[in-house]
């Protein structure tokens, strides 16, 4: 063997013929199964190709090649192992001269075949399957940086490789591993895991993603989709989080994006799948959102939230009908609580991606969320077809729910700018709803926003703290743009407030949510003038459950008593007026004496209301008087909260066509002349809707007589006639806009001064611009 390497490093030009001899024994002793001359001559073979770099290596590697394929094509599997063995020492060799014309079209094929052997011995089965893997790992790093050579990226290729290995990855005997990084092991587990075909294949992949580029990733991806599908992958999850979990981790960072569009489409493309498997791929879309950084959404960050809210509208839309298509057959009938499920799945999905989202992008998610949202009165259909009044209910609750999930994460400086007004007034508009759910999620939306500091834990349930300084809040001073915002939606936000107290359906956390309002409103957006105000609305509160004229249940009457007295002791606190918290606990020390059914600890006790004496409640007077003496300004608390009731308020109600006659009535009897003849106990009764319906109707018909004599007009008279009325109106415009141009537009002023007016007045003298007299100074 020395003298052959001799020989053959000397003379570099004999290196063919030396192959094509060898390569002529090896076939020969392979047909006649001399199999220890077989394994001298690929020796031989291995040991020349290890030692000769030389330029006409080319030739030299033809044969070593055709070799190998012969020993893989044999039926038995010491050759198969013995020809891999001999590639992979050939793939580890860096060549010095390219190569035009070799394929690896059939190792590829063999090498994905020997990965799926089925041999009855599971020991050599084992033995052939990592030869297969090692190979395929062999190809790939022949093949993969060299771009003369055969491009291994091509989908013929990856459809081979990849599920091959996935294969491999799969049959691991359902043992749990980590994604990441292999935990090292020690004497014999190290050689027990090092035989392995999982940790070999792991490795493999992950070395075959970490060369992918930019335009390979999708060859590379979908394979690994087509083979989850193909075996019913996606159900268990699993397996399909760790496939992923393994790309995510082992492709280059600025690829990640490539991902998740992939992952997207996907799930378009199985739009009609059982739910099971569309709740499958958005729990890879979960995890791999989480594994990597901002940058992972890529440019589309609208489309990945498009998809996410299409894939819950459709979910919501097969829930109710009950069927995956129109034809309503047995086999695409929808599971309930599969479609349940998978809505949760989205919703925490979308919550995923939000969390990698800087605040700019989370104010347009938000915005672009508020979009699809059907809002009443505004947008009251969605897309689909399908929608009914329950459809848009449902649809409303689960964007409402991914909407709380963008805005748990969301923290921003400036309120005003990442809370505009075609944010808050559609999300404003929920809070007068009849429906309950969708009323808490608004005020739970509104608690996530305006929480900056994490405070909103500390204010789980209705309570009243003794001392706050237990609670360790995180205070910071109102800023600018803070006071800007609540100039401009203060008002607004209060008016919410004190309308969600009246509803007669609301519960608990209700006015858990409330209280966890006006808590972080005070802390987080509050001047003097907001606690002011903040207080004034607390009594005002306290005023609406004494009210007779309200139809409030008795639990809801005392359960505003108890949000009013839970706050007051807040703010009485926060505000450090000694004599404003000695109120505040005198009041709440009677309460617990005479009536402990107005404190939150006992407001579900269903007691009378009747009777109550003024030293259970909070005195506006003695709360005016003590802030006043602190350096407040109380002027706004001598006058009583009244919120007005505006058309947004009916329009969120209205529920028939007959209310939106009545509403279109009075907005148009609003800015009519009657109305100030009308007294203000006059009501819209049937007679008068008749008189306005028989009026309009006769306008209708004089209407349109009159454009029917002008159409008969322009159609029988002669031209001149039609003409001469044309000019006319020429005329009568033109000497109208001359009288407009002379009272409007002023003549210039004159660099030549003044003239006396008739009266003694000076008045200006319009002089061509020829005429003026310029300074020298002026003139070129």
């Amino acid at each position: 063997m020395e003298k052959l390497t001799f020989y053959a490093l000397s003379a570099p030009e004999k290196l063919d013929r030396i192959g094509a001899y060898l390569s002529e024994r090896l076939s020969r002793d392979v047909a006649r199964h001399r199999y220890g001359y077989v394994c001298i001559a690929m020796e031989a073979l291995d040991q020349l190709l290890m030692a000769c770099h030389c330029q006409s290596i080319n030739l030299f590697v033809e044969s070593f090649l055709k070799m190998v394929r012969k020993l893989l094509e044999a039926d038995k599997p010491n050759l198969q192992i013995l020809g891999t063995n001999s590639f992979v020492k050939f793939a580890n060799i860096e060549e010095d001269t390219p190569s035009y014309h070799r394929s690896y079209d059939f190792f590829v094929s063999r090498f994905s075949e020997m990965c799926h052997s089925g041999y009855e011995d599971p020991d050599i089965r084992t033995k052939i399957r990592i030869a297969g893997i090692r190979g395929l790992q062999g190809v790939v790093r022949k093949t993969v940086n060299d771009e003369l050579q055969a491009n291994i990226w091509d989908p013929q290729h990856m459809d081979k490789i990849v599920p091959s290995l996935l294969f491999n990855l799969q049959e691991e005997g359902g043992k749990e591993r980590s994604s990441t990084a292999p935990v090292p092991l020690q004497g014999s587990e190290r050689e027990k895991e090092k035989d392995s075909p999982a940790e070999l294949t792991e490795r493999c992949f992950r070395e075959l993603l970490g060369r992918a580029g930019y335009g390979n990733i999708k060859n590379a991806l979908t394979p690994v989709l087509m083979h989850l599908d193909n075996h019913s992958l996606w159900e268990g999850k699993t397996f399909a989080c760790r496939c992923f979990k393994i790309i995510m981790y082992s492709i280059q960072s600025q690829h990640s994006h490539l991902v998740i569009q992939q992952l997207l489409g996907h799930l378009d493309a199985n739009s009609k799948s059982p739910a099971t498997v569309r709740a499958g791929i958005v729990e890879v879309l979960s995890e791999a959102a989480v594994i990597e950084a901002s940058g992972s959404i890529g440019p589309t960050v609208l489309e990945v939230f498009n998809t996410l809210l299409r894939q819950l509208r459709l979910s919501v839309d097969y829930e109710l009908t009950g069927f995956y298509d129109s034809c309503g057959c047995a086999s695409s009938k929808v599971q309930e609580h599969e479609e349940r499920q998978l809505q949760e799945a989205v919703i925490k999905t979308i919550g995923s991606f939000a969390s990698r989202l800087p605040a700019y992008q989370c104010s347009e998610v938000m915005l672009f969320i508020m979009g699809k949202i059907p809002i009443p009165g505004m947008n009251p259909t969605l897309g689909t077809a399908s929608s009914t009044l329950e459809s848009s209910r449902m649809i409303q609750v689960m964007l409402l729910k991914s909407l709380l999930q963008v805005t748990t994460g969301f923290r921003t400086t400036n309120m005003l700018t990442a809370l505009p007004s075609s944010f808050l007034d559609p999300l404003l508009t929920y809070t007068m709803t009849e429906d309950a759910e969708i009323r808490l999620l608004v005020l739970e939306i509104l608690v996530s926003l305006i929480d900056r500091h994490d405070n909103r834990p500390k204010f789980s349930t209705v309570s009243i703290i003794s001392d706050i300084s237990i609670l360790k809040l995180k205070l910071d001073k109102c800023s600018r743009q803070d006071n800007l915002f609540m100039n401009k939606h203060s008002q607004r936000l209060y008016r919410h407030i004190f309308f969600s107290c009246k509803e007669e359906n609301s519960t608990q956390p209700h006015f858990e949510a409330l209280y966890a309002l006006l808590a972080l409103l005070s802390m987080e957006l509050a001047n003097e003038e907001v606690v002011v105000d903040l207080i004034r609305l607390a009594l005002a509160l306290q005023d609406l459950a004494l009210t007779n004229e309200e139809t409030l249940p008795t639990y809801n009457r005392c359960a505003v008593h108890a949000l009013s007295a839970a706050y007051l002791n807040l703010i009485s606190q926060l505000t450090t007026v000694p004599t404003f918290c000695q109120h505040v606990n005198e009041v709440i020390e009677t309460r617990q004496k005479e009536t402990p059914f107005l404190l939150p600890e006992n407001v579900f006790t269903e007691e009378s209301r009747s009777n109550l004496e003024e030293g259970v409640l909070f005195l506006q007077s003695k709360i005016t008087e003590v802030l006043r003496g602190s350096g407040y300004n109380t002027e706004r608390l001598d006058i009583p909260y009244i919120p007005e009731s505006t058309d947004e308020d009916r329009l969120s109600k209205r529920k028939s066509i007959g209310d939106t006659v009545s509403l279109q009535l009075e907005m148009e009897s609003r800015n009519s002349p009657e109305k100030q003849e009308r007294t203000p106990a006059e009501e819209i009764t049937f007679e008068i809707l008749k008189k306005a319906i028989v009026n309009s109707v006769g306008m209708e018909e004089l209407e349109r007589e009159r454009r029917k004599q002008v159409v008969e007009k322009f159609q029988k008279a002669p031209f001149e006639e039609i003409a001469a009325h044309c000019g006319a109106r020429a005329t009568s415009l033109q000497s109208k806009l001359n009288q407009i141009f002379e009272i409007t537009i002023r003549p210039p002023p004159s660099p030549s001064g003044t003239a006396a007016g008739s009266h003694g007045q000076l008045q200006s003298r319009s002089v061509p611009v020829y005429e003026m007299k310029f300074p020298d100074l002026c003139v070129y």
